[in-house]
């Protein structure tokens, strides 16, 4: 099974070689490693040229935002299997080995797992937890979603959705996290995949605000497709709400989250988080 991967990239030089190195040393003969920039005024650029003989390509020009160039990457592949890698963050050595043999094994349409959280020296802070009953209801109606770097699905179910929407400038990767778990599609693997970055000026901790209000209305749209409006969707809201807090805190405390704290990202193996 053939993999397409997309990073989108918009002046993250600092970050971009460690992501694209991360990216190559998992790819396979047939897959497709693709560098949607928009436009950069870094050393993005010269990074990606250095690099263009093992990328399948390689654009740079303005676009309408993160989601537009994802969007433009993953309609240029035709990988069996898909995912996106944000400039700054990583996968870790023989992810997508391992992801490529479960969805061979499986009748799974979409998987999610775990990740670290990184600083911008590449030390972990400390290790996420994914697993969720229900994710069709923890987005609808907790405005939960999966660890969008440990998330992986089949190129037929994405396109069954109609693909990433540009229109979301914030949220668009719940958006379309939602749209297939209202496929009722969405198994989560208790394996580390990768590595999320925390940095400054990151869009989704300096646009907090939007993110949410973007989330809210995803959320409250496809709840309404399936009937739950008025007194059917605030209590529901309400309950899952509570929980996603609870249970955010209730790992931390709870779940040796620590274990690799301090730890360089190079030092990371791909491994279980099941507690035994």
């Amino acid at each position: 099974m053939s993999f397409t991967v997309v990073t989108p990239n918009y002046n993250m030089g600092r970050y971009l070689t460690e992501t694209i190195e991360s990216v190559l040393r998992n790819l396979r003969p047939g897959d497709e490693y693709y560098i949607i920039d928009g436009g950069s005024q870094d050393d993005s650029v010269a990074i990606m040229r250095a690099h263009e003989k093992r990328l399948t390509g390689w654009i740079s020009e303005p676009d309408e935002g993160y989601a537009h160039a994802i969007s433009k990457g993953l309609a240029r592949g035709n990988g069996d299997l898909q995912c996106w890698v944000n400039s700054g963050d990583l996968i870790l050595d023989g992810t997508l080995d391992f992801v490529r043999s479960y969805f061979s094994r499986s009748d799974a349409e979409f998987i999610f797992g775990d990740d670290h959280y990184i600083d911008e020296n590449s030390r972990v802070i400390f290790r996420s937890h994914g697993g969720i009953r229900s994710l069709k209801n923890m987005m609808l109606f907790g405005g939960w979603t999966p660890l969008q770097d440990a998330c992986f699905w089949r190129r037929s179910l994405y396109e069954k959705v109609g693909g990433i929407d540009p229109a979301y400038q914030y949220a668009a990767d719940f958006e379309l996290f939602l749209k297939f778990a209202m496929q009722n599609k969405g198994e989560y693997v208790p394996i580390a995949f990768s590595a999320f970055r925390k940095h400054e000026g990151q869009k989704s901790q300096s646009y907090v605000a939007q993110y949410e209000e973007e989330k809210k209305m995803a959320a409250y749209k496809h709840a309404q497709q399936c009937g739950f409006v008025g007194v059917r969707y605030l209590p529901l809201k309400i309950g899952y709400a509570v929980w996603s807090r609870l249970r955010a805190r209730i790992f931390q405390r709870f779940w040796n989250s620590h274990a690799e704290s301090g730890a360089p990202v190079s030092t990371l193996k791909l491994h279980s988080t099941v507690r035994t």
